[in-house]
């Protein structure tokens, strides 16, 4: 099987990729998670659904992640947004009523069915993503993300793209990786540190990360992996 390696580029005045999420605090990593971005590929084939196979072709090959910020804003700070849900709804819509936080027994909750959240967000980031693929799999996905099937996004859908995602396929990691490079250079952006599949002890942090999704849709089910990051 002929492997090839596609190279994505994720920038955007903001980003944010949950993965320990709880209702009321949406947190980000500060990378992208491999659900997130495999969830962006789907989007852009237009796949819907569960998507079992085509879920495990994409989480079976190698994923590297390396992140770039200005380099005169080295260390961005983080975004906390604060926004209302469960209010405006009309009560007597079944389906609408769902929406509306409840209590443990089922009342409405404090405030009338209002609550409070908060969502981070990381700001001004650029994120290179590389990713062994079969040959056939990583072309059909470069030409997607020329011409997506639904709109693109950093992980929420308020994060809009600000560069173009797809950069190309390439025949070798380190092919992928010198454009990458280049790009960074051009945009006068600096190399803060790589997340590498698996656990160095070597490396500056190993994370465990509950991120690989074995299948999208209602029911969404994922298993674990260990990254590595590495600062530079």
């Amino acid at each position: 099987m002929n492997k090839r390696y596609l190279l994505l580029w994720l920038e955007g005045p903001l980003q944010s990729w949950g993965h320990d999420s709880r209702f009321g605090r949406r947190d980000t990593l500060p990378f992208p998670t491999m659900s997130g971005v495999c969830g962006l590929l789907c989007a852009a084939l237009g796949a819907d659904g569960e998507q079992h196979e085509l879920l495990a072709q994409l989480t079976a090959g190698r994923w590297q992640v390396r992140a770039f910020a200005h380099q005169e804003k080295r260390h961005p700070a983080p975004l906390c947004d604060f926004q209302m849900v469960g209010s405006g709804y009309d009560e007597s819509d079944p389906w609408q009523l769902l929406l509306i936080p409840k209590t443990s027994e089922g009342k409405k909750a404090v405030g009338g069915g209002t609550k409070l959240t908060y969502r981070y967000y990381l700001q001004d980031c650029a994120f290179a993503v590389v990713i062994a693929l079969e040959e056939s799999l990583a072309q059909r996905l470069a030409d997607a993300l020329v011409a997506p099937v639904w709109d693109l996004s950093l992980g929420r859908k308020n994060c809009v793209p600000t560069e173009f995602i797809g950069q190309g396929v390439y025949d070798s990691e380190a092919a992928a990786w010198a454009h990458c490079d280049e790009m960074a250079m051009d945009k006068g952006r600096e190399h803060r540190f790589d997340v590498l599949p698996g656990a160095d002890t070597e490396g500056d942090e190993v994370l465990t990360l509950n991120d690989v999704p074995l299948q999208f849709g209602v029911d969404k089910r994922y298993r674990d992996r260990q990254v590595t990051i590495i600062y530079a």
